[in-house]
């Protein structure tokens, strides 16, 4: 029995030997051939240049003197000419006169809407019933973001109370509505001759898009004047520091087309065409990328060229913008990412169609795992990144090779030693 247990003994420890040295073994390998994977996808990364310009516009400055402002078009929003763009008050009390005026105008509507619909009938129960039953209606449609409705339900929630409250004082609803449209109109008309003392109104000369913010360069920077404006007088003009006039409030934007001036360096402006497009990315004040017709590409100076460029495309988007850093967008390049350190010289061997003759030849690429084994797949790089590389697969002029173009989706070999096409690896 101690004889067995003894040759047990020493073949459990030979089992424990082995499988020491196994992992160990692996252990070392494992430093000394570094072996791991990435799955390749599509990727695409723009051409681009940076530059800093002006947005150009025809535009009229409007201007009223001084005192509380009130602008009423939104920016970016198309005025008529004569339409009334904004009033100034004196003080405090002509602003809080307009607010009571705009109040009463409210008020007047809604009673000229429950005179034109009242019918002469229900009782105050069933009104009640109505009232509650608007009320739930707008909240449903307040809570679902459903607001095409808004301002027609809270009309009619307006009635209803209107006509219930009515019910409940007077049995001639009409009579009291039309008295209660007499009294407000009175209001008006008092308030309106009160505010004709100390508020005045800006109308619009011309037609044209509203911008709330006027900043000194609408007579500086004219687009008639880029048609021949000199590198150095760009220069001149971006070392000011303009103000609006006194007492703007604003200003008309009378023309659709926009345009962007900016220098660009010599060889940038070479690669842009006269009459030709291309696409500028806004990612500052403004989140867009429009394409702007090339208009003009002045004459070099120390290395660098004005460039004119123009558009008539998201207008009102962009009228608050003037000195812009943005990036021209020359071309897209399409491709498969790669990490960088996966691109390799490997040898790939060929064979004559036509001779049957086997050359070798050094060609860049990339390995990928097929099954257990490294599988050597010809690239073209096409932009190469500090990380990483955008490649394009080559395909053979073998019909037997035509499986070994790389496609998004194979798993590159990114660290190991000594790969060539074929090596089990794994």
């Amino acid at each position: 029995m101690k004889q067995g247990s003894a040759v047990i003994r020493s073949i459990t420890l030979l089992l424990l030997a082995a499988v020491l040295l196994y992992l160990g073994v692996s252990a070392w390998n494992s430093l000394r051939v570094p072996f791991s994977t990435f799955l390749s996808y599509s990727w695409s990364v723009d051409d681009t240049v940076e530059c800093t310009g002006y947005v150009v516009r025809e535009e009229t400055v409007l201007t009223g003197g001084s005192g509380l402002v009130d602008l009423l078009p939104n920016e970016g929003e198309k005025v008529a000419k004569g339409e009334l763009v904004a009033m100034i008050y004196q003080s405090e009390a002509g602003l809080d006169r307009q607010q009571a005026h705009q109040s009463l105008l409210l008020e007047r509507e809604q009673l000229q809407y429950a005179l034109q619909h009242l019918d002469g009938g229900g009782d105050t129960s069933q009104l009640s019933e109505q009232v509650v039953e608007s009320i739930t209606d707008l909240r449903a449609s307040v809570a679902a973001g459903e607001l095409g409705r808004l301002e027609e339900q809270a009309m009619a929630l307006r009635f209803l109370v209107y006509r219930r409250e009515l019910t409940y004082d007077n049995a001639d609803a009409a009579s009291s509505l039309a008295e209660s449209i007499q009294s407000v109109d009175q209001q008006l008309s008092s308030l309106r001759s009160q505010s004709a003392q100390d508020t005045a109104v800006i109308q619009a000369q011309v037609s044209g898009v509203f911008s709330g913010q006027a900043d000194g360069y609408e007579e500086i920077l004219r687009p008639e004047l880029l048609e021949d404006m000199s590198l150095s007088e760009f220069r001149a003009i971006r070392a000011q520091r303009p103000q609006a006039p006194p007492g703007a409030v604003g200003r008309l934007i009378t023309n659709s087309r926009w345009y962007f001036v900016c220098p660009l360096a010599r060889e940038d402006a070479a690669r842009l065409t006269q009459g030709r497009t291309v696409t500028v990315r806004f990612s500052l004040d403004w989140a867009g990328e429009v394409d702007m017709t090339v208009e003009r590409i002045g004459d070099e100076e120390n290395g660098q060229c004005l460039t004119v460029l123009s558009t008539d495309r998201y207008l009102s988007d962009t009228t608050l913008l003037r000195e812009q850093t943005v990036e021209l967008v020359f071309d897209t390049i399409g491709g498969i990412r790669v990490p960088k350190a996966a691109i390799r010289v490997g040898v790939q061997t060929q064979t004559d169609p036509d001779s049957g003759e086997k050359t070798q030849k050094n060609v860049t690429c990339v390995y990928t795992l097929v099954g257990s084994q490294a599988e050597l797949k010809p690239v073209e790089v096409l932009v190469q990144r500090d990380d990483y590389c955008l490649v394009e697969g080559i395909l053979s002029e073998s019909a037997n090779e035509a499986r070994k173009i790389l496609r998004a989706g194979d798993e590159i070999i990114v660290a190991a030693e000594d790969l060539f096409d074929g090596k089990v690896v794994r």
